[in-house]
């Protein structure tokens, strides 16, 4: 008997513990103890559930959800891409934004544009989904196609309805921003030890959304303010009018938003909410303005990530001054070489600062800036704090810093390329900051997307020699005994890491291309190069051929040579080899409307009268059409427009179909 209440007291205890790890895990982000000390814990709790199941706890960690790990998350596919907005940072800015935006539309000005201004909440993007007036899902943003599903989690937030009550489309995604206000993050803070406070509102509300343990998500006072809407089955003129509809389902849009007619007003109401925004209850990092009507978003569509109709306006930069320690160099996976000033640590916006970008040694003569100095940094948003300029001379110190003239990582010679103002190692497969750069950029979200797997966690397993190359992170688990005794590491993290990377083994071919990190290559170029060629032996076997990636629209001259170097090395050619081994990699296409110019190659010449060439590229494009610079015996069509020019006579030589912007507006359904 005495035995049986000594096991059921630790049976508590450990209960207690567990509650508590996974608490400052899953909720806080910040754990006290490694995942080989909460193994333990785990493990001996199950060994004494298992010898003595009639003392097992009502409130067993076993049975409690909460102490699932993120990865448990379900992923959920969004019907529709959630894209992300491009800065802006001045009134010039907004004035090329709109300037844009009519040159595109091949408009005379913006007379015919409205826009609907309103705060930029630093929050967490959502995605709901109604079916027939039901919330059937809710998930977060992710990469953009695929988030996490927290469906569940979301089911307290008051201005969320389960149900729609009347006039509801078929089908609708509303998207919005989760966040806590200000004073319900104090009071939540307020709560908390001081190591386990949170930084932010923002992350927070992160982490308050983001519990596998739901209770802990519907005990947060969490805020849903909708801003924008994915796919629907119904037909909205201007955001207005679904702002209006909104507000009929009690999904309030933002109170503050205002509809602005001209760019004097849209700076006007941007001062008014700078101006206002420490007396509103909730963190704003900018205001978001977009034009109003639903048709012309539509026309001026995406260019990579971003919408063409809607920008961000960022509020003015946290400053402060602080003096320069030392300078040290950092090496990217470019080979690029950074100088880095070790601060005196500053808080910045709520942050403490103790890094900046010095850019280049060219900024660095010109902003006249050395060890010692005072001066001052800047930060605004998510920026990397650097330095703006001198506030005070040391005048004890003479000296100039000087640029390296080796690499500060493997001593190779350091190289500046011509019209170029950054230095690079030249050891481009032999230094192991860039080889780490790369890993780290293969992992990343926007490539693989391996949870668990960061820079920390990259430069750790590759000093150890586990990782070498990209490629060696498929074979982890031959050093599972090694690594799983490391500091920081456990069964769990060892077992979720290696479950994230089977998890990634499936990708598209542009997110592929996009990992390998070569120069140039983007989210964009990767997507273009990924569409024009839709197979990866053939993207490398057209990789020598510089007249045809000449012919790519939107590929410039830098990134074709970039192409044609990368693939021209043997080191890359084997690493592609490998890395094709272990991946399923996937030409995913986007759904186009069928139409006369689905998978055709066309080329534009003149000026068109009613879209700007631009716009009906883009419009081509949408109908599954490739879109060529110079005319071949691989092109299908020439739409020539006014003062067309001699692409009309290689056209007629070639007996290539010549079409006007009538006939071409008549084929492509506009």
């Amino acid at each position: 008997m005495v035995k049986e209440e000594i096991i059921l007291k630790r049976l508590k205890e450990l209960s207690e513990l567990i509650k508590k790890h996974n608490y400052n895990y899953h909720t806080l982000d910040k754990p006290e103890i490694t995942d080989k000390e909460f193994d333990k814990l785990v493990k001996e709790n199950d060994t004494l559930e298992k010898k003595y199941p009639s003392l097992i706890l009502k409130n067993s960690p076993n049975k409690n959800y909460g102490s699932k790990i993120k990865d448990n998350f379900k992923k959920i596919k969004h019907d529709s891409q959630m894209y992300s907005l491009a800065n802006a940072f001045d009134n010039n800015d907004i004035k090329e934004f709109i300037k844009r935006s009519v040159k595109f539309l091949n408009l005379d000005n913006d007379d015919d544009f409205q826009y609907i201004c309103e705060p930029k909440i630093d929050g967490l993007s959502l995605n709901l989904v109604y079916k027939d007036g039901n919330l059937v899902s809710a998930g977060t943003r992710g990469d953009g196609f695929v988030g996490e599903d927290v469906t569940e989690n979301i089911l307290n937030i008051k201005n969320i309805p389960s149900n729609l009550k009347k006039d509801f489309p078929d089908f609708i995604e509303i998207r919005g921003e989760v966040f806590l206000n200000k004073s319900d993050f104090e009071k939540l803070n307020s709560k908390l030890e001081n190591k386990s406070k949170f930084a932010n509102p923002r992350n927070a509300a992160a982490g308050s959304l983001r519990q596998l343990d739901i209770s802990i998500s519907h005990s947060r006072p969490l805020k849903f303010i909708p801003h924008g809407i994915g796919k629907c089955s119904y037909n909205f003129d201007k955001i207005e009018n679904y702002y209006d509809q909104l507000n009929s389902w009690n999904i309030a849009p933002n109170n503050l938003s205002k509809k602005c007619q001209s760019v004097e007003e849209i700076i006007k109401f941007y001062n008014e909410i700078d101006q206002k925004r420490s007396g509103i209850d909730y963190d704003i990092d900018g205001l978001v303005v977009k034009i109003n009507s639903f048709k012309l978003q539509q026309r001026l569509g995406y260019v990579g990530k971003n919408p063409r109709w809607a920008v961000a306006i960022k509020f003015s930069a946290e400053k402060a001054n602080t003096i320069i320690k030392s300078v040290d160099y950092q090496v990217g996976r470019t080979g690029a070489i950074t100088p880095v000033a070790r601060l005196q640590p500053v808080n910045l916006g709520g942050v403490i600062i103790s890094n900046a970008s010095l850019h280049n040694f060219d900024e660095i003569y010109k902003k006249n800036i050395n060890v010692l100095d005072l001066v001052e940094v800047e930060r605004a948003g998510d920026v990397i704090p650097y330095v703006t300029r001198l506030v005070k001379k040391n005048s004890k110190l003479n000296t100039k810093i000087k640029p390296p003239r080796n690499c500060p990582i493997c001593k190779s010679n350091v190289l500046k390329e011509k019209d170029e103002a950054i230095l690079r190692c030249s050891n481009t497969y032999g230094c192991s900051s860039q080889k780490i750069g790369r890993i780290i950029h293969f992992v990343s979200k926007k490539s693989l997307n391996i949870d668990g797997f960061g820079e920390k966690q990259v430069k750790q397993l590759f000093n150890l020699k586990y990782i070498k190359k990209v490629e060696d992170i498929f074979n982890l688990e031959k050093y599972k005994s090694e690594i799983v005794n490391l500091d920081g590491w456990g069964e769990l993290s060892f077992s979720n890491l290696i479950n994230s990377i089977n998890n990634a083994k499936k990708i598209s071919l542009d997110k592929f291309i996009y990992s390998l990190g070569i120069r140039f290559i983007g989210e964009v170029n990767a997507e273009i190069l990924a569409n024009e060629f839709k197979d990866l032996d053939v993207l490398i076997s057209s990789s020598s051929n510089i007249s045809m990636l000449e012919n790519i629209d939107g590929l410039g001259p830098k990134a074709i040579s970039s192409i044609i170097n990368f693939f021209s090395e043997e080191i890359n050619k084997e690493t592609v080899k490998n890395l094709k081994n272990h991946l399923t990699i996937l030409f995913i296409e986007n759904k186009k409307i069928h139409n006369f110019f689905s998978n055709k190659h066309l080329v534009f010449t003149g000026t068109l009268a009613e879209l700007s060439r631009d716009e009906a590229k883009y419009l081509a494009k949408t109908k599954g059409a490739k879109i060529l610079s110079s005319i071949s015996k691989k092109t299908d069509f020439l739409i020539a427009g006014e003062k067309a020019g001699s692409k009309i006579d290689k056209a007629t030589q070639l007996g290539v179909k010549i079409l006007n912007e009538k006939e071409f507006l008549k084929k492509i359904n506009l």
